[in-house]
Parts: structure tokens; C-alpha cells; sequence
């Protein structure tokens, strides 16, 4: 609260605030229990490896990236180069960063707008209202923005754009339910490319990674989008549902295989401890987490920054 001549105002929280709050859960159930299992304890022995292991598995870090954290802490034991348990919570904190920084890389840039991002997932995901948000996020930061209602399939999801569309003052090209959703993104990127729109977010019906079928009209999509744009879609942005925890490193593997996923928006990261599956899709996939979800609020849509990721769920 800020205290004013006309009495107390909510203060906006800063962005680390927003962070903070966000991984509290993953911070609970992952740097909480680092401490707990290092917690006076001065030698590092087998018990106190397999505590950690067990800890860093249950955050959803993921087995192999697990394993990785554990021969490093091992090799350095062996060498003589850590000397007590205590200085295990840094040697970690250290890996997990520099899993993220490995994969992290800028948006595409295009020389010529527009640019295009389309989403996909599968249904529940969060991803239209993941679409609003970024979309919010884009005109924040001056640019133009069209959206696309190429989710034909669900009888709800072009109103529910449209809402959006309303909310954030940014219009809305759409179709009849049913229509084809080629047809819908050829209409908005001839209509992006002669009004020099910025950025065209496209919605995508939500689908399940097993529908052969499905995974093939999003392959269909990107055929469409390049024709009227070259080298479009820019970004094919896979949006997971982070209280999945490694179930979403399945869900990413075969949406990269048919729509050429670039990066992965990941969201309800507020509500799950699981946070950790963030550096099992970076170590796995060698994909870049371009923005996270940390509530419900339209600016609880942050771009993600693995330092800034790290020092939240680290923080003192």
C-alpha cells in the first residue's frame, strides 16, 4: 500500500514481485527442500546425494538433468573442489542457469513486418487466453497487432478472442465456426501484410498430440502462412500447462515434430510446484521459454528471463 494525501493506494507490484509470487510454490517444493536436505549436514555422502536426487526429481527438473546436477556435484567432491554440503545450493542454482541460458535466445526479428506467431497446445492449456495477454504484452511495447480466430473447431473460441480482442482494443479476423483455418490465417496475413501490421498472433484449435489428423492441419497452416508471408510463421509458440510437470515434455516433443515449435509459453506456473519442468523442456528439447504465466491478471504474462528466473526461486 502507498499512503497519499487522499488516503492509501494499492501499489503495482514490480516485475520480481510478480516473479517472486509466481514460483513460490516451485521455490517451496524445490529450493526449500535443498536447504532442508543440506541443512547442517557437512559431509556429502551417498544418503545426502540420493535426498537431493529424490528432491530434484519431485520438482519435475527431470531424470536426466538430474543426473547431470549429481555426477557434477560428484566429479567436484572427487577433485576436492567442494568442501562442505553447504556449498551444494550454489553448485546447483549454478547448472540450472546455465541449462537456461544455453537455450535462451530473442524472438525472431523480421526486417519487414508482419511478423507471425502462431500458438498451439492442447485444450485447457490456457492458450487463448495466453493469445490476449501476449497480445496485451506486444501493444504494451508500441507495436501494432492482429489477431487471427484460426480456431474454427471450438464453438466458444472465436467469441472468447474476440473478448480479448475488445479488452486490449485490437481486432479480430474470424470466420464462421467450422470454416477452414488455412482460409482464416490467408485472410488476416494478406490483411497484416497491406496494413504493415507488426505482429499477427494466431490462434489454433486446441488438439492432442496423438491426432495424427490435427497434427497434420497445423502442418497445413504453416504451408498456408509461408505462401503469403516467406519464411512465416516466425515463431510456432507451444503453450503447456506447468501443473502437467513432465507429462508437457511429451505434449512439446510431438507438437515440434509437426508444427516446428520455437519456443514454449508456459503457464499456471502459480500454481504448481512443478516449476522445475521449465530446465527439463530447456535440457530435453533445447527449446527457449519465451514467456511464463503467473496469474490471472492481464499483465501476468511475463517474458521470461532465465537470470531473473533463477535469482526468484534462489532468492534470500
Amino acid at each position: 500500500m502507498i499512503q497519499t494525501l487522499f488516503g492509501s493506494v494499492e501499489r503495482e507490484p514490480t516485475l520480481l514481485e510478480k516473479l517472486k509470487s509466481g514460483v513460490q510454490k516451485t521455490r517451496e517444493g524445490l529450493v526449500s527442500r535443498i536447504e532442508d536436505v543440506v541443512s547442517g549436514r557437512k559431509v556429502i555422502d551417498a544418503d545426502l546425494l540420493d535426498e537431493l536426487e529424490y528432491t530434484l526429481i519431485s520438482a519435475d527438473i527431470g531424470v536426466n538433468t538430474t543426473n547431470e546436477i549429481l555426477e557434477r556435484i560428484r566429479e567436484r567432491v572427487d577433485r576436492k573442489l567442494v568442501g562442505d554440503s553447504g556449498e551444494l545450493r550454489g553448485l546447483i542454482r549454478e547448472y540450472l542457469l546455465e541449462i537456461l541460458q544455453t537455450n535462451d535466445r530473442p524472438l525472431a526479428y523480421v526486417d519487414e513486418p508482419p511478423a507471425v506467431i502462431m500458438l498451439v497446445g492442447v485444450n485447457g492449456a490456457g492458450k487463448t487466453t495466453t493469445i490476449g495477454k501476449l497480445a496485451a504484452h506486444l501493444k504494451g511495447d508500441g507495436h501494432s497487432v492482429l489477431l487471427c480466430a484460426a480456431d474454427t473447431f471450438r464453438a466458444a473460441a472465436i467469441e472468447q478472442l474476440e473478448v480479448w480482442g475488445e479488452r486490449t482494443g485490437i481486432q479480430v479476423i474470424r470466420q464462421n465456426t467450422g470454416s477452414d483455418p488455412s482460409a482464416v490465417m490467408f485472410d488476416a496475413l494478406s490483411a497484416a501484410k497491406a496494413r504493415k501490421i507488426d505482429y499477427v498472433i494466431v490462434d489454433t484449435a486446441g488438439r492432442l498430440q496423438t491426432k495424427t489428423n490435427l497434427m497434420a492441419e497445423l502442418e497445413k497452416m504453416r504451408r498456408t502462412a509461408s505462401r503469403v508471408i516467406p519464411d512465416s510463421p516466425h515463431e510456432v509458440l507451444l503453450v503447456l500447462d506447468a501443473t502437467t510437470g513432465q507429462n508437457g515434455l511429451e505434449q512439446a516433443r510431438k507438437f515440434t515434430e509437426a508444427s516446428g515449435v520455437t519456443g514454449i509459453v508456459l503457464t499456471k506456473l502459480d500454481g504448481t510446484a512443478k516449476g522445475g519442468v521449465v530446465v527439463a523442456i530447456a535440457r530435453e528439447l533445447g527449446l527457449p521459454i519465451r514467456f511464463i504465466g503467473v496469474g490471472e491478471k492481464i499483465d501476468d504474462l511475463l517474458p521470461f528471463d532465465p537470470e531473473r528466473f533463477i535469482d526468484s526461486l534462489f532468492a534470500v
